[in-house]
């Protein structure tokens, strides 16, 4: 798209912790942006930004937009949005339009969505994202897009208005499978993370020193670079990424490796971890207030 083409009008539904800055990213890269939520609250947020204008049903988002981005918390919600009540969005959307399902769904749910959208003429791109609060209002995210790669290309002026890595994971649900596993990856490396953390401070090792030699050395992951000094030493736990979320991807990664009969080493242990901290710290908990359940447990276990 050319700098004097008009702008497509984009549909943002979902406006929460990451759904708001990316809408406002969108909206001052020159996008129409028409944004609905099932939160009145969170639509009357994201209209005060220029650019931006609440929409009072899916059917005017369906009406009023070539294209229409989900960021809404699983499959099961994607498919009601989707073919809900009076028909969904998909009954009120035009030939031709793109639908972006940018929430952390599930990669086999996808991929039956894809054909039925298709069908109507719709396309639908699985791009979901990584890199939290802070790269969604810097507009830094990593972006993984899985679907006809000539339709991520047409889309690659809107990601990069969001994002700074694009990366093209293949055929459509390959975006949700990768956000799983990368999430799978990131869940184990800071409980790891934690893990090394607790056991040095118990031996009497000052946190920041434990901090500074995992960065220096090869125990240096995202959390001990990002997490720990940042949210958990420092008490604060307010990365902006639930416990119940990072649990939910886990359980992703876990059924796609199990449906593929593949073998994962730390699957069941890692699964049964982060059940256990939503369990008893519950979902809506940082995702880095693992740590206290790590003090916890260690705590009941001296009593």
């Amino acid at each position: 798209m050319s700098a004097g083409d008009k702008q497509p009008a984009v549909g943002f539904i979902g406006i929460g912790k990451m759904g708001l800055p990316m809408a406002t990213r969108i909206a001052t890269h020159g996008y129409p942006v028409h944004a609905f939520d099932a939160d009145a609250a969170a639509v009357k947020a994201v209209s005060a930004v220029s650019g931006v204008q609440a929409a009072a049903s899916l059917a005017d988002i369906g009406r009023a937009c070539e294209i229409v981005i989900l960021m809404l918390p699983d499959s099961k919600v994607v498919k009601k949005v989707l073919y809900g009540e009076d028909g969904g969005l998909a009954a009120h959307l035009k030939k031709g339009a793109v639908v972006i399902d940018m929430s952390s769904s599930s990669p086999p749910a996808t991929r039956e969505l894809g054909p039925r959208l298709k069908q109507a003429g719709v396309d639908l791109i699985d791009a979901p994202v990584s890199g939290g609060v802070k790269r969604a209002v810097d507009g830094s995210l990593a972006i993984m897009a899985g679907g006809d790669a000539a339709v991520i290309a047409r889309l690659m002026p809107l990601f990069l208005s969001m994002g700074k890595s694009i990366i093209e994971t293949g055929m459509l649900g390959s975006g949700h499978a990768m956000k799983a596993l990368n999430n799978y990856v990131s869940a184990a490396g800071l409980l790891a993370a934690c893990e090394a953390l607790k056991v040095g401070e118990d031996f009497g090792i000052a946190p920041d020193k434990i901090v500074a030699v995992l960065n220096a050395s090869s125990g240096k992951n995202n959390s001990t670079e990002n997490k720990l000094m940042q949210f958990i030493v420092s008490e604060k736990f307010n990365s902006g990424f639930t416990l119940g979320l990072m649990k939910k991807d886990i359980n992703i990664a876990t059924d796609l490796a199990q449906s593929l009969g593949a073998e994962t080493l730390l699957g069941e242990v890692l699964l049964k971890s982060w059940a256990d901290a939503e369990r008893k710290l519950s979902g809506a908990a940082d995702h880095t207030e693992i740590y206290r359940m790590l003090e916890r447990d260690a705590a009941g276990k001296a009593d």
